[in-house]
């Protein structure tokens, strides 16, 4: 387990791609039992441990995940998240190169949960929600391209979703419009940095995640000074 920030109200963790936040109908073992485990054998604390969950990464996906360790620092992160004030900063390799090199993409997207997937349109739609993020191209090979993307709305498959509706389909996400699926079985989308007020000491906490370890990252890791 990768640790990347700690204290008494909360701890941040880099989630690998196949890892679950939390349990589901798999009944795999989740990421948030071993930080229980983690927390318990540090501190040697005796009985259950306290860990609440404020926010979720699908399970193909790698990063940031943010844990609250005390019921103060759960309600005010869900606070904190509810009210748009975490900053947060993902990267994509896709298959296509964006029509323009930054912009802000809005859709509107409909789940459909019997598929476990989300569709974007161009237009309004009954039940549908507004999807808004921004994105910028930062590097690219000759078959991929890295976009630094930041959620201006927290929406299901959201990021995975308006992406394969302008033509970038995320590398290795079948579901929405790639070609090959990763080897894995994840797909190329890190959640990479956060930032935030400290739900209690209101100090600004400015985390990053090292990119997964495999030579497609590696290729495009110089290019994130600018991010």
């Amino acid at each position: 387990m990768d640790v990347l920030y700690e204290d008494n109200h909360i701890i941040i963790i880099n989630k690998r791609a196949g890892e679950i936040v939390q349990g589901d109908k798999t009944g795999d073992n989740p990421i948030s039992e071993a930080v229980k485990a983690y927390i318990k054998e540090k501190y040697q604390k005796p009985g259950n441990v306290f860990l609440g969950v404020t926010h979720r990464l699908d399970r193909p996906v790698s990063g940031i995940v943010v844990f609250a360790r005390t019921d103060k620092g759960l309600s005010r992160m869900n606070e904190i998240f509810r009210e748009g004030k975490v900053q947060k900063t993902y990267l994509a390799l896709t298959h296509g190169r964006p029509p323009k090199d930054e912009g802000e993409l809005r859709h509107w997207i409909v789940r459909n949960e019997k598929q476990n997937k989300s569709y974007a349109y161009d237009y309004e739609k009954p039940s549908a929600k507004e999807a808004r993020l921004r994105y910028r191209l930062v590097g690219h090979s000759s078959n991929y391209y890295m976009l630094a993307i930041q959620l201006l709305t927290g929406r299901h498959h959201q990021i995975r979703c308006q992406l394969a509706k302008i033509g970038c389909p995320i590398k290795g996400d079948l579901k929405y419009g790639a070609k090959r699926s990763n080897p894995d079985g994840s797909i190329s989308l890190h959640a990479w940095r956060i930032r935030f007020e400290h739900p209690v000491s209101h100090q600004l906490i400015d985390v990053t995640a090292p990119l997964p370890d495999e030579n497609i990252w590696n290729y495009f890791s110089d290019t994130l000074t600018d991010a």
